[in-house]
């Protein structure tokens, strides 16, 4: 809602919002409505889904939306990354969502998904600024082959290694992942060292290093991250890969000078 009230406030021409897939499903029973100094907050009843009341408030301030679930990897990025993207015309031009441009199959090389090879081969060696595993957790990731997770551990092993997480459900892929050089990565998160969010390297016993992590989202070398080694992690896992963000200028682009071609 903050994010609405800055485009009440500055009624942009345009404006993007991206934000992770779950808001699109995420139930929603009151959201604040302002904050007094030594009172309580109040609350105002907005029964329904987030999306809705999000998508509601932008049209209310007379926008017209272009909206779905885009992923980065379709746009050149070595990564996926599966995000909401709403779109927003003050003025009711002919947005739309970017096109991909990348793919799985395709038979021009420069157009198939990118793959972490590509992307952080050549830092293997300078792994600069890193998290570390703990030595227990070390141990099993040893056993783990590129591309594995979990499941490839010695069945004897497994319980011991999963701890209270082995009965519980769901694919748990996360747990002692070590990452495929032939594969793009999957979604960056906010530290690889966790326990269910562990990115480990293809070939190295280490976590991703920060600028491993960096080059992933495809920012410049020469870009400096600053902080604490888990708030660098924390930056660069929150934020927007350039390959998705190019492809959106480009669209915003194209509407604006009216250059789009149907």
């Amino acid at each position: 809602m903050e994010f609405c009230h800055v485009i009440r406030v500055s009624r942009p021409r345009f404006f993007v919002m991206e934000n992770v897939k779950g808001l699109v499903s995420a139930a929603i029973k009151h959201i604040p409505l302002k904050e007094r100094k030594g009172k309580p907050q109040k609350l105002e009843e907005l029964p329904g889904s987030v999306f809705q009341v999000i998508k509601d408030t932008f049209q209310e301030l007379g926008y017209k939306l272009a909206y779905g679930i885009l992923d980065a990897v379709h746009y050149g990025v070595p990564q996926f990354r599966e995000r909401l993207l709403i779109i927003g015309s003050r003025d009711h031009e002919d947005i739309f969502l970017p096109k991909p441009t990348h793919f799985h199959f395709h038979q021009n090389p420069n157009y198939r998904w990118v793959i972490l090879r590509k992307a952080i081969e050549d830092l293997e060696n300078t792994t600069g600024l890193c998290a570390t595993f703990s030595p227990a957790r070390l141990n099993y990731l040893r056993l783990v082959p590129m591309g594995g997770n979990w499941r490839n551990l010695p069945p004897d092993l497994v319980e011991q290694a999963m701890g209270g997480a082995y009965k519980s459900g769901g694919g748990k892929v996360g747990f002692y992942r070590r990452l495929d050089y032939e594969q793009p990565s999957p979604t960056l998160v906010t530290s690889p060292v966790q326990k269910a969010t562990m990115f480990c390297h293809p070939t190295q016993d280490r976590p991703l290093s920060v600028r491993e992590y960096a080059r992933i989202q495809q920012f410049p070398d020469s870009w400096t991250i600053e902080g604490t080694v888990g708030n660098c992690y924390r930056q660069i896992g929150n934020a927007v890969p350039l390959g998705l963000g190019r492809a959106v200028e480009q669209v915003l682009k194209a509407v604006a000078e009216g250059t789009v071609i149907c």
